[in-house]
């Protein structure tokens, strides 16, 4: 009897298995079929060639042209790119049947169609796609407006609509879209004013709205803390300038009607990089302070028609690389630090009234520029002479009417001020091309995570799912002296292809599916940027009954150079990075604690950065080991760790989670105070040490804050850059979280003290002396 149970047990159990594998095969040949379809339906292009019966998808090397990723057997993300310019696919081709059959791929979170010919009314069956987070489907045909439905995808973090026919305008709907980071219409025929809506999306980055037909006021943008990029350009929009934080980087105005002047608070733009307003009828006094902003790369305010007198000892960020005033009503002298470097930069001042050398740039006399301000009403007409009678009732009527005016004005003013105290990294231009939409950088902070899976934006090949040979072979060959730390599973390991790696090893009780893993593997993948140690991809590792995982590795970039305290306060093997190279290094760093913070979601706080996790690649450039977050750990092994003397105020958890991002400020203040003094710091009595001799530094004379400064970069040293990097370092460290800055206040301090160290270089070589020694 109990051997008939066993045997009608073990029936079951091959039934169940062989019920299981038919369904995950069935699943697999449903998802293959659609794809082939897919190439049916796109007219069976070249790059597709190679499809048929017997291609398994989630196994193809990703190119150029075609990307799947799968996970658990799973597409969720599809990439097919055609050639530029490509025609439209044949008369028979159905756009609705198209996304019909796309639809079937129900766990599809990224789809990119570009440059297909693709054409006809995007259908609403597009809301089938309920957990799409990227949609990509430029460079097509695409006419019609867009469908309300598509506003419904409450998941979507980028659209990208770039280079189709879609006409209509951009609904009040579009402020359903809450997770939207990235979104880009350009080169259409959309029109209409923009929705106010667009100013409640807080997490758009990226707003490209380019080459339509937009009319009217900009929404108020105040409340986008985290925009970084506001393209406008060849629309009708004005008259007045918009309304953004601070923090933005990029602005394009350029070929729209705006006709007001430049808001005074643009000068406190810490971050901007490009500014085009070109082409506009923008009137009224220049700022001149704008050409000085710390991060400032490229401005044209060509052809509008600003007033002010240029001076020769005007102040002008050394980094500039393209300026351009001309067609304006500009006078005086070319500012000396425009004109110092003609080689470094390109500076265009023509149709002006400058005083210029003979045969330079065409100039109007002065009296010309004065002429058509009157004419404008920029500057008041001379007053005619009166009988005394109207003279003396123009007079009082006058101050009565001021009176009333300057009450109205005020409370105006008063207004406006209010309501904008409520909402209060770019590649290098060149100078010569106008810039066209947005960047690879920006679009890679700004993307989720399965954009991040994708392409490797920062050179570095897709993250992918490692399997169990490649990892065994790359850890069978690894000694003992590959390990990374003394008894950590760190491992530097080669690959098969020759690249060299890290790989950290979880290992886990039998408890715990691939589907706990979804949300972490999916954190880790957004782990791609300039100053972070890259995560390349995973690899599970199952028990024996093969639906558990017993080991995780995480595979990484590998980066030789050292930590920043070996080219720093411990000077191994002779190096020494020289104090511009030190800042930059810092810099780095706060580059990267600024994406961990806000360049993914949910942003990583308390990351608990030492000066030994700060690692340099072959060009001296600060990456963070993302190897030793915190993060990882804690929420993979939900492992207690104890919290060393890096994590700042022994306030309570409420406080710690209240300030949780000045944690991270603190770790800057620690690193910040070794680089500096050269000398490492393992304590927090240490620290504390280091930090009241630098308050004493301080508060003494310039001669004394040298005493505080490694040795072997003081000679190299400016004393303003000295005191800016002090000042930020005891900033950083202050008790009180509260008190503690910014990371953008941090990094707009490291890159002053970089501007004025530049400077200071400048005047020292040109005096005879180097400041700044070689690398030892």
């Amino acid at each position: 009897m109990v051997l008939m149970e066993k045997q009608a047990f073990i029936v079951r159990f091959m039934l169940l298995f062989l019920l299981f594998i038919g369904t995950s095969e069935q699943k697999h040949s449903s998802q293959f079929h659609t794809l082939l379809r897919v190439k049916q339906l796109l007219n069976s292009p070249p790059s597709l060639s190679s499809w048929n019966r017997k291609t398994n998808f989630c196994s193809i090397e990703p190119t150029s042209a075609f990307t799947v990723v799968c996970y658990e057997g799973n597409i969720t993300q599809l990439h097919i790119v055609g050639e530029n310019g490509s025609a439209k696919l044949p008369g028979n081709f159905s756009i609705d049947s198209f996304v019909t059959t796309l639809s079937r791929l129900t766990s599809l979170k990224v789809l990119k169609l570009v440059s297909l010919g693709l054409w006809g009314y995007l259908p609403s069956k597009i809301a089938r796609f309920s957990g799409l987070e990227i949609l990509n489907l430029t460079s097509n045909y695409i006419e019609g407006e867009i469908p309300q439905s598509l506003y419904t995808l409450k998941d979507l973090q980028t659209l990208i609509l770039d280079d189709n026919k879609f006409t209509g305008v951009l609904p009040e709907g579009l402020g359903s879209l809450s997770l939207l980071t990235v979104l880009s219409v350009k080169n259409n025929s959309l029109s209409g004013s923009l929705p106010q809506s667009l100013g409640t999306l807080e997490n758009l980055r990226i707003v490209a709205l380019c080459n339509n037909n937009f009319s009217g006021e900009v929404p108020d943008l105040g409340f986008l803390a985290n925009l970084q990029v506001l393209n406008l350009e060849n629309n009708l929009l004005g008259p007045h300038f918009p309304v953004v934080r601070n923090k933005i980087e990029r602005i394009v105005l350029r070929k729209n009607k705006f006709s007001f002047g430049i808001p005074v608070n643009v000068t406190s733009y810490y971050l901007l990089k490009a500014l085009d307003i070109s082409s506009n009828r923008f009137l009224g006094p220049l700022p001149m302070s704008l050409i000085s902003l710390p991060s400032l790369i490229y401005l044209d305010i060509s052809d509008n028609r600003f007033t002010g007198l240029l001076q020769q000892n005007l102040q002008c960020n050394a980094e500039l690389e393209f300026v351009n005033i001309s067609s304006n009503m500009l006078t005086g002298k070319l500012p000396q630090c425009l004109v110092s470097d003609s080689r470094k930069r390109v500076f265009r001042y023509a149709d002006n009234c400058l005083e210029v050398s003979d045969g330079d740039e065409h100039q109007q006399p002065v009296s010309s520029c004065r002429n058509e301000a009157l004419a404008v009403g920029i500057l008041p007409r001379p007053r005619k002479r009166t009988s005394k009678t109207p003279l003396f009732l123009s007079v009082t009527i006058g101050i009565i009417g001021g009176i009333v005016l300057a009450v109205a004005g005020y409370f105006t003013v008063k207004n406006i001020l209010l309501k904008r105290e409520a909402g209060t990294s770019v590649p290098r231009f060149d100078g010569q091309k106008k810039f066209k939409g947005y960047t690879p950088k920006f679009l890679q902070d700004a993307r989720s995570v399965t954009e991040s899976k994708k392409l490797g934006t920062l050179g570095l090949p897709s993250y992918k799912t490692f399997t169990q040979e490649e990892i065994k072979d790359a850890v069978e060959n690894t000694s003992r002296s590959t390990l990374l730390e003394e008894g950590s599973h760190h491992h530097q390991v080669q690959l098969r292809d020759g690249s060299s790696v890290a790989i950290r090893c979880f290992e886990f009780k039998r408890n715990r599916s691939t589907q706990h893993f979804r949300p972490h593997i999916e954190m880790i993948s957004k782990l791609r940027h300039h100053h972070l140690v890259t995560a390349l991809g995973h690899c599970f590792e199952y028990h024996s009954d093969e639906s558990h995982v017993s080991r995780m590795h995480l595979v990484f970039e590998f980066i030789s150079n050292g930590t920043l305290r070996s080219w720093t306060s411990e000077k191994r093997f002779g190096r020494n990075l020289t104090w511009p190279q030190r800042i930059a290094a810092v810099t780095g760093v706060a580059k990267g604690v600024q994406f961990l913070h806000a360049g993914i979601v949910p942003g990583l706080f308390s990351n608990n950065i030492k000066i030994t996790d700060v690692l340099l690649d072959q060009n001296l450039v600060a990456k963070i080991n993302s190897c030793n977050l915190p993060w990882i750990s804690e929420s993979i092994q939900k492992l207690d760790h104890k919290r060393n003397f890096m994590s700042g105020s022994k306030d309570s958890a409420n406080s710690r989670m209240k300030h949780q991002d000045k944690m991270d400020i603190y770790n800057i203040g620690v690193i910040l105070i070794e680089v500096i003094s050269g000398k490492p710091v393992n304590s927090r009595n240490e620290v504390e040490l280091l930090q009241d001799e630098f308050q004493a530094a301080m508060a003494s004379e310039e001669a004394s804050r040298w005493s505080v400064v490694d040795p072997m970069v003081s000679i190299g040293c400016s004393n303003e850059s000295a005191k800016t990097m002090i000042d930020i370092c005891l900033r950083c460290l202050l008790v009180d979280p509260a008190e503690r800055p910014s990371i953008e206040d941090v990094l707009w301090n490291l890159q002053f003290a970089a501007q004025v160290q530049g400077a200071w270089r400048g005047d020292s070589q040109s005096n005879g002396s180097s400041p700044i020694s070689p690398i030892q």
